[in-house]
């Protein structure tokens, strides 16, 4: 599609937004806009098997997202959410850091559509500590395990409940195809998504 090759050489070089100049970030909005405006499913919840699956971030302009960069002798690594048709998303942050010594951010949400494009999203259930200790493979996996494990014991990781009144947002999703997503946040965040093949 017109756009899409534009828009994935556009974030390609700005590892996630981290580098992104502030002239690289409004070549991506603009390229993004273009691509919404074509968007293939212009009811994306409703387009489920399109939607559901797990999901790399290719580009964000969320400073909640960036700022995990900035832990001490930690670098971001790979970033996915998780979407499933039981109403839950998981967002899921590698940490890449000294040997043996990789982290993992996890929340977990539900969601609830309020129009066909946005959905509310209640944050409940954050998770973080080191890789080795909380077995984490991968993302399908690590979700089989927070689903399967109510609360993972303490020398394991930090397992916590969030107050959901206080941590919820919204999330649309603006453009959706086979394996590009693009959302807007409630916090004027952009995400550029690609879909995971299993």
């Amino acid at each position: 599609m017109l756009g899409k090759t534009e828009l994935l050489e556009a974030v390609a070089s700005t590892n996630r937004g981290l580098l992104a100049s502030s002239d690289d970030r409004q070549a991506i909005q603009s390229l993004a806009a273009t691509l919404e405006d074509r968007n293939p499913y212009p009811e994306p919840l409703a387009a489920t098997a399109q939607l559901n699956g797990i999901w790399r971030l290719l580009y964000t302009t969320s400073d909640e997202l960036l700022g995990i960069n900035r832990f001490p002798l930690y670098q971001l690594g790979q970033i996915y959410q998780c979407i499933y048709d039981e109403a839950r998303i998981y967002n899921i942050a590698e940490v890449v850091g000294l040997p043996q010594l990789s982290g993992l951010v996890s929340v977990g949400a539900s969601f609830e559509a309020v129009s066909t494009k946005r959905v509310n999203v209640a944050f409940e259930r954050g998770v973080f500590g080191l890789q080795t200790l909380l077995g984490y493979e991968n993302p399908q996996q690590f979700i089989q395990k927070l689903q399967d494990q109510s609360k993972f014991p303490w020398w394991q990781g930090i397992d916590f409940r969030i107050n959901r009144d206080r941590q919820s947002g919204w999330l649309e999703v603006t453009y959706l195809d086979d394996d590009l997503r693009i959302g807007r946040g409630n916090q004027g965040s952009l995400f550029v998504l690609r879909k995971v093949k299993s």
